[in-house]
């Protein structure tokens, strides 16, 4: 099929490997303009088979249980983002010559002449938090924009809606499968060692978040203090004329925004950057002001500048921003301690990052380690840390790691991997932490061992913190 447009699908035999929060949608969008759909799904229990018979009340083949069968006479492969590359079905579609898109490749080849164009974000942490930023900003430059892809709208709908401009939020997974996609700027936040089992090795994950630079037009922002992010942005191939822009937590150099002085500034987009430089906002606009999240709004700024968003709409797109739940949430103060809910620190980059908002810790952590080490990230944080209490399925890898480099951290061991093991969390927490305190849920690792995922594992948080506080 190429890498440009397709206008005609009529009749077109379509695979779509996958159900769910971008199956569904990629199997309605091709259905309606004519496509012969076959959805092929692993699972097979009760929400399958009411997304299933919704489908086929449209005309859809479905075939649940039997995802690995490439279907006779499949011209184009469909695929949701989390099925790993070394699917038999995917094997099957290279071996016969088929084409496999994700559900954001599907949508970029689908945008018509006057469709918005793309501002991306991707990064291993603060991904959503920055694209979301980054639309509140456009929107206080009176612009028409949505936070799409990985997060709120489907991208499918939103492609050729009434838009200017659209934020885009991208997976490693989704930029995997998205070979043809050109942003007008695109931002890489930060690379730290995840979903390595999905894309088999640190290279490859990175190569696949490298892609989100290829053929841009005006800006790639990169991270100062991630020389990967730079070597990325050197790495790609890109329009004449698109420029290297930094963002830093330091004082920004010629082409970089940074922060002097607990100011927001501009030296990238502004008249003899050489000398000059634009205040966008004061760091007191930012919220929660942590310093990872500093970066998400600098970076945020430098895709809004990119696109020409006066400094004013900066600040005010800043000052409106509200956060999600469970990201560095400040639940309650009981006695002197704070409570903060960071149940979204699922792997170590983000742990770190939040640990390094505080500077009086006691740690709550454990649950899925998903491959990952933490000798780095106690190492790091060692200074910082008052006590630790531990639970869930890998708790003896961040134990063993503390012994190693922080073997003065008074550390209480759950044996518990049940979700009521959050109350004893908080209250051992709240044993070990004195007046001043942050008591920190910042688990580094995912939830599935105990809760249904991450949200469920803040909200037990705050449950704790409330019973403890008599509220």
């Amino acid at each position: 099929m190429g890498s440009g447009q397709v206008t005609d699908w009529q009749g077109k035999h379509v695979t779509v490997a996958g159900l769910g929060v971008s199956g569904v949608p990629a199997a309605k969008v091709l259905r309606g303009l004519g496509a012969e759909v076959t959805v092929v799904n692993d699972g097979d229990d009760d929400r399958a088979r009411a997304q299933a018979e919704e489908l086929r009340e449209l005309g859809v083949t479905v075939r649940l249980g039997d995802g690995a069968t490439l279907p006779e006479g499949t011209g184009l492969v469909v695929t949701a983002p989390g099925w790993q590359p070394d699917k038999p079905l995917f094997t099957a579609a290279r071996a016969a010559g088929v084409e496999i898109w994700g559900d954001v490749e599907l949508a970029w080849r689908l945008r018509g002449p006057d469709a918005p164009p793309w501002l991306c974000v991707t990064g291993t942490n603060g991904k959503t938090t920055t694209t979301q930023m980054l639309a509140s900003i456009l929107t206080a430059a009176g612009l028409r924009t949505a936070a799409v892809g990985n997060i709120g709208v489907s991208l499918l709908d939103a492609v050729n809606g009434d838009y200017d401009v659209l934020a885009v939020e991208l997976s490693s997974y989704q930029l995997h499968w998205a070979p043809s996609l050109r942003a007008h700027s695109a931002a890489v936040l930060n690379l730290a060692p995840d979903h390595l089992d999905w894309h088999g090795s640190m290279e490859a994950y990175a190569a696949d978040k490298g892609r989100v630079y290829e053929g841009n037009r005006v800006a790639c922002v990169y991270n100062v203090a991630d020389k990967a992010t730079e070597d990325l942005v050197r790495e790609a191939d890109v329009e004449e004329g698109c420029r290297a822009i930094g963002f830093t937590l330091g004082t920004p150099g010629p082409s970089q925004l940074g922060v002097v002085e607990g100011i927001l500034v501009d030296r990238a987009f502004v008249e003899n950057r050489q000398q000059n430089a634009q205040e966008l906002a004061e760091v007191s606009d930012v919220n929660p002001p942590a310093p990872h999240n500093i970066a998400n709004a600098l970076a945020a700024a430098a895709l809004a500048r990119a696109y020409g968003v006066p400094a004013k709409a900066v600040r005010d797109g800043l000052r409106a921003f509200t956060p999600d739940a469970h990201r560095i949430a400040h639940v309650a103060d009981v006695a002197g301690v704070s409570y903060v809910d960071d149940s979204k620190a699922t792997n170590t980059h983000a742990a770190q990052a939040s640990l390094a908002a505080y500077e009086s810790v006691v740690w709550i952590a454990g649950g899925l380690a998903k491959g990952a080490a933490f000798d780095e990230l106690v190492a790091g944080s060692a200074e910082r840390l008052r006590g630790v209490v531990l639970f869930g399925a890998d708790r003896a890898l961040i134990r063993e790691a503390l012994a190693r480099h922080a073997p003065q951290v008074p550390v209480v061991d759950l044996d518990r991997t049940d979700t009521g093991a959050m109350l004893q969390a908080v209250r051992e927490a709240q044993r070990l932490a004195t007046e001043g305190d942050t008591v920190l849920l910042a688990p580094a690792c995912a939830s599935m061992d105990m809760f249904t995922n991450y949200n469920q594992r803040g909200d037990a948080f705050a449950q704790a913190v409330r019973e403890l506080a008599g509220t």
